[in-house]
């Protein structure tokens, strides 16, 4: 192992700490600007919060699909566009199952404890607009790139509805403001500025991640599109798993549940539009099999939560969707249908 490998190794533990850190300072602070702002917790979960750890990726779609220098750089942000919603389906909700499986064992095999209509409801939402986007994955017209502003009219709306709907009971007390932790009341002014600082770092920490795996994969023998694909998602989308961790640790597993069903309705509609935008967005056989994942995994969900049987070892199970993803990526990588 040169050392070239080992820094990059290094700069991973490194970059995934200080998300995690900046995770605990984001949590903390967009907890106090959604009191402030008299938001509902149930809504600090689905837009502010998710707004924010989605900040990331979006950011990354923008700069593929509007400066890259060719194709293949664009299609990286349709990649992404794509592979953020997978990873949330088929990772981030996994984890939130595990963490409420190992932090509730005798809890494990009952039905977890949330609005089961809400959710239902957010991903109903999410379900209906990503069959949208694979549908014109699949078709080229003249009027294509104006239906991004519809994509965008959806997540108006969404948030629009998100605001003004009434929260669920709040989950557990809230922490001291980590920026003055002796005030039991904060000023407002330096809950925004802690929680845009934690967005600083979440950002730049992300962005190191996803370049360390640019140089780890090779080195593990993987070509630059299986790690586009299979791996850098899941960098990009570490934010909000951190996220989820961190509030199930504090006993909030519905404001967790609510962040992830967030950020997957800014995934569905934001980095869309701008495929939509720059790129002809037109799928291939990997990008084909990452929508039909994500697509089975949320009806999956929706079934559990119509039944009121979803429970934190059925949850955890959907990571092997994930898996099933990974197999097929394998598959195209060796038979050729990916380079």
């Amino acid at each position: 192992m040169n050392s070239t490998i080992i820094v990059a190794f290094a700069d991973l533990l490194l970059a995934a700490g200080c998300i995690y850190w900046a995770c605990e300072y984001f949590v903390n602070g967009v907890e106090w600007v959604g009191r402030k702002a008299g938001v509902s917790q149930n809504a600090v979960g689905t837009v502010l919060a998710a707004f924010g750890t989605a900040l990331p990726e979006s950011v990354v779609t923008f700069v593929a699909v509007v400066f890259g220098s060719d194709a293949a750089a664009r299609n990286i942000g349709v990649g992404a566009a794509l592979g953020g919603p997978l990873v949330l389906a088929t990772v981030a909700y996994p984890v939130v199952g595990v963490m409420l499986w190992i932090t509730r064992i005798q809890l494990a095999r009952q039905p977890i404890d949330l609005n089961c209509r809400r959710l239902s409801r957010d991903q109903g939402w999410f379900l209906m607009i990503f069959l949208c986007k694979i549908i014109l994955g699949f078709m080229a017209f003249a009027i294509k790139p104006w239906l991004g502003w519809l994509f965008l009219l959806a997540y108006a709306a969404y948030t629009w509805m998100e605001m003004r709907t009434d929260g669920d009971a709040a989950e557990g007390k809230m922490e001291p403001l980590k920026f003055q932790p002796k005030k039991a009341i904060p000023h407002t002014a330096i809950a925004g500025i802690q929680t845009a600082l934690a967005l600083v770092v979440i950002f730049g920490a992300s962005h190191v991640f996803v370049g360390q795996l640019a140089v780890v994969g090779p080195w593990l023998g993987m070509p630059s599109a299986v790690v586009a694909l299979l791996l850098s998602p899941v960098a990009t989308e570490l934010p909000e798993t951190m996220n989820a961790i961190i509030w199930i640790r504090q006993g909030k597993h519905r404001l967790a549940l609510a962040n992830i069903s967030g950020a997957m309705m800014i995934q569905a509609t934001i980095p869309t539009a701008l495929g939509l935008f720059f790129t002809p967005w037109l799928f291939d056989h990997a990008l084909t099999l990452a929508a039909a994942i994500t697509a089975l995994a949320i009806v999956g969900l929706l079934l559990l939560l119509k039944r009121n049987a979803l429970t934190p070892i059925r949850l955890a199970w959907f990571g092997s969707f994930y898996g099933i993803f990974a197999v097929g990526i394998w598959v195209l990588w060796r038979s050729g249908g990916l380079t």
